[in-house]
Formats: C-alpha cells, structure tokens, sequence
C-alpha cells in the first residue's frame, strides 16, 4: 500500500521504493527477452541494478514473484493490444478478428513472455474475483462472443464454450508460431505461405464457426 502525506502525495520514501522496484522488474525484462526465464536469478539481477541480492528480495520475496510480475505486465500489454484493436472501431465481427490478430501478434513480438505466461496456467486458481489482466483479457473475448450472439451476428452457443474453443485455436496457433520461428513456412506444402497470411486465414475460419449464416 502507498505511503501518503497529508496532502494525499506520495511520500519521497515511497517514491524511492517504487522507483527502485522499477528498476528490478526493467532490469528482469531486459535479461528475460533476450535469454528467456532460465536467465534470470536474483544475483544476475542484483549485478545488473548495482544492488545485493538481499535488497532485492525485500521488493520480491521469490523468483517466482518476480515472474509473476513479469507475466502481469505482460498480459497488460496484450490488454493494451486489444483495446486499440477495439477503439478503431467496427462491427462485432471485425472487432472479434482484429483482436484474434492482435492476440497473435503480441506473442509473436514477445515469444519468451508469452511461453512464460503460460508455463504455470495448470497451477493457476482463477476465481471470480481475480482481476488480474489475463482474467480481463478472457473476459472481453466472452463479452464480444455474448455481443455477436445478442446481435444475431454468431450462432445460438454457449458463450464459456465459445470463449475456450477460441482461445485454445488462438493459442495453439500462438504457441506453435512461438516454439517454431520456421512455421509455416519450413512444411513443405506449406512454403509459399506467410506468416500473416496463415495468421489472417486462421481468425477468419475461428469466427466462420461461430457466425450465424454464411460469409
């Protein structure tokens, strides 16, 4: 919790302590992207900001936290994706396919951070009050699923089921993209096919399972 002055300011000690904490997740992203979560420890960390490792762990009382925080931020940065994607604009069907593209691309730019993201999702308990920006994320794919439905544009389908067949064909596409630098394009059958391509013809046939007659 923030410590505040009278005046509703943020105290100069609580300023130093963020700016600090800041600087550890900034030195853990910059080792992260380039070598991945195997990297990453506490006294690398510790060397990189010219602090001990002890200091460090009064920020972040486990690796794991820290990956935890990395993984948060991540996901904000997808939110981030999406809400552009959805403030250019639309109707349902073209928001849907802009941020299936969206989704994809996020994890193509930041493949290390998407593996990460999901290397723990078997340990991970959602509940129903988690507000975590992954939680966000898969709840503004249900909300445009339930807004297609409403307006007739998707077919009469259960929204939950809806919502995790989409994602798992958008993450396998993500994931396969991410552990495989050379696909499509290594398959033989499959060489003259780009990247944007496959990723354009991949959210269209998601969504022509869902929509409601013939596009």
């Amino acid at each position: 919790m923030a410590i505040e002055t009278t005046t509703g300011e943020i105290s100069p000690a609580e300023r130093r302590r963020r700016k600090v904490r800041d600087s550890i997740i900034g030195a853990a992203e910059a080792i992260f992207t380039r070598e991945g979560e195997a990297g990453i420890s506490m006294r690398r960390l510790a060397e990189a900001i010219d602090y001990s490792p002890a200091a460090i762990y009064k920020y972040f009382d486990s690796k794991e936290a820290l990956f935890e925080e990395i993984r948060e931020q991540f996901f904000a940065r997808l939110m981030g994706r999406l809400e552009h994607a959805l403030a250019e604009g639309g109707d349902i069907h073209v928001l849907c396919n802009r941020c299936m593209k969206a989704y994809i691309e996020t994890g193509l730019e930041e493949p290390n951070h998407y593996r990460m993201a999901f290397s723990l999702f078997d340990d991970r308990k959602y509940g129903p009050d988690d507000d975590s920006y992954g939680m966000q994320a898969a709840l503004h794919l249900e909300e445009m699923i339930r807004a297609g439905i409403e307006q007739g544009v998707y077919r009469e389908v259960d929204p939950g089921a809806a919502t995790a067949s989409v994602w798992a064909a958008l993450h396998g596409l993500t994931m396969l993209m991410v552990s495989k630098p050379d696909f499509p394009g290594a398959l033989p059958v499959c060489e003259n096919v780009s990247r944007d391509t496959l990723i354009e013809f991949h959210a269209d046939m998601i969504l022509r399972g869902l929509v409601a007659d013939a596009r």
